[in-house]
């Protein structure tokens, strides 16, 4: 632990990252922090295998802070992005959710986008590494076709989301909610929800229902979650574990039951 003027800090390195690892995650939490909303990690320093992060004095969760934080979360999805699939504005390197690459796009449809660059690029690596058969890779190809052919498109205009938005990146400090580790790109806001629900979260009803007053969710959200929840599932898929691939063709299975009855 560090201490930068008034505020401690912490390095992490990792000389094995990838290309423009670190920069890219300076990079998202700089757009999300620029939307003045939810509270970002401040950055103090970036390079090639390290960053030098804000050090959160971690708290316990509160129904206050959970409402506080939903409330703006809302501001910070409000701030928007160019397109779904975008990276942070002034970013032209890589994106990255965990470890793993993700591409970048500059779709008008985010149909389109979910399923091009957010579920089907993780659906081989998961079946070589066994995680996923290819029944359920095909079952999780015929929702990809219903995503992409507009099934599920709207009216929302492309979110500034956090991308990576499960509980570990959800840091309690007295002060209230801080987040770390994004994935930030142009996305859809109920992304963000269903992946803090997929892992749990401290009073995420109290955070949800807060978001909702602050910036109304269209009917039927809670019946799209698996929808949003497939790109989380497909990552975890590529890498952590056989039961990630089971969720994943659940999830999948759900999406082709909602069908096209969702559009409005």
């Amino acid at each position: 632990m560090r201490k930068t003027g008034a505020m401690r800090t912490i390095v992490k390195r990792r000389p094995e990252a990838p290309d423009r690892f670190f920069e890219a995650e300076a990079a998202g939490l700089a757009w999300l922090a620029a939307a003045d909303g939810a509270r970002i990690a401040a950055v103090a320093g970036v390079g090639p295998g390290w960053i030098e992060l804000e050090r959160v004095a971690e708290a316990r969760p509160t129904r206050t802070a959970a409402a506080e934080f939903g409330a703006a979360l809302a501001r910070t999805h409000a701030a928007g992005a160019a397109a779904f699939g975008a990276r942070p504005d002034g970013w032209d390197g890589p994106l990255y959710i965990g470890r793993r690459e993700m591409p970048a796009a500059r779709e008008a449809s985010w149909g389109v986008f979910f399923a091009r660059d957010r579920v089907r690029p993780f659906l081989p690596v998961a079946v070589a590494a066994g995680n996923l058969t290819s029944d359920e890779a095909e079952i999780v190809d015929r929702a990809c076709d219903a995503i992409a052919g507009g099934a599920f498109d709207d009216d929302e205009p492309p979110a500034r989301v956090h991308g990576d938005l499960w509980n570990g990146n959800v840091l309690w400090s007295a002060d209230g909610v801080v987040l770390i580790d994004p994935a930030a790109h142009g996305g859809h806001r109920e992304t963000d929800l269903a992946m803090l629900a997929l892992f749990g979260c401290p009073f995420l009803d109290e955070m949800v229902g807060a978001y909702d007053a602050a910036a109304p969710l269209r009917d039927g959200w809670r019946d799209r979650i698996p929808l949003h929840q497939l790109h989380p599932l497909a990552v975890h898929a590529a890498g952590h574990g056989r039961g990630y691939g089971v969720a994943l063709a659940e999830a999948a299975r759900a999406v082709l039951e909602l069908g096209g009855s969702v559009r409005e």
